[in-house]
């Protein structure tokens, strides 16, 4: 009987988290002239600003669970990307190093306790507590891209189909584009 690992369900996290935004980069990669920036009904009002809020929003959360100090140093620039494809780079930068941070994980890491600075404070969360958190975040506004999408020229890409080994036939070659296998997600 397998045991219980608690570090293996926030790498799995972590390895869903890259490969959503990379689907739904490529698939923004695709728009039209003048549909990332369109006004469109979402709490960001357009793609870009939606995207560009997650990058930041990673740059902040990344960083403080790395033990940084960057805080909200990564919100100074509101849209630092105006191209989906310097966008894209970014957001792939920042998705290693969730990854390698959480291929890195131990139990006592979890438990540990991460600084967030917060401008005039320092907020202090335990680590599983921010991942959670961070995940959260990032699968609530990807799914607002996911549906703005649905109002443009390209189809919205599948992003829920990666967590259970079942889900292997829809990862396709994209796994080892990024370095991975199926070996390493069921671990």
């Amino acid at each position: 009987m397998p045991t219980f690992d608690p570090v293996r369900a926030f790498c799995k996290l972590a390895y869903n988290n890259a490969l959503a935004n990379r689907r739904l980069l490529h698939a923004c990669a695709a728009l039209k002239p003048g549909e990332f920036e369109a006004p469109r009904t979402s709490f960001f009002p357009s793609i870009k600003e939606t995207l560009n809020h997650i990058i930041t929003v990673d740059w902040f959360y990344v960083d403080g669970l790395e033990g940084g100090t960057l805080g909200y140093q990564a919100f100074e620039v509101e849209e630092p990307f105006d191209d989906i494809a310097a966008l894209g780079a970014a957001q792939a930068e920042v998705d290693q190093r969730l990854t390698a941070l959480c291929e890195a994980l131990t139990p006592e890491k979890l438990v540990s306790i991460v600084k967030l600075h917060r401008g005039d404070r320092i907020q202090e969360e335990r680590m599983e507590d921010v991942l959670a958190h961070l995940f959260q975040h990032q699968t609530h506004h990807r799914g607002q891209v996911h549906a703005m999408l649905a109002g443009t020229s390209v189809a919205p890409p599948q992003l829920d189909e990666f967590i259970v080994a079942d889900d292997a036939r829809f990862r396709g070659k994209e796994l080892g584009e990024l370095g991975w296998s199926e070996e390493k997600l069921i671990r």
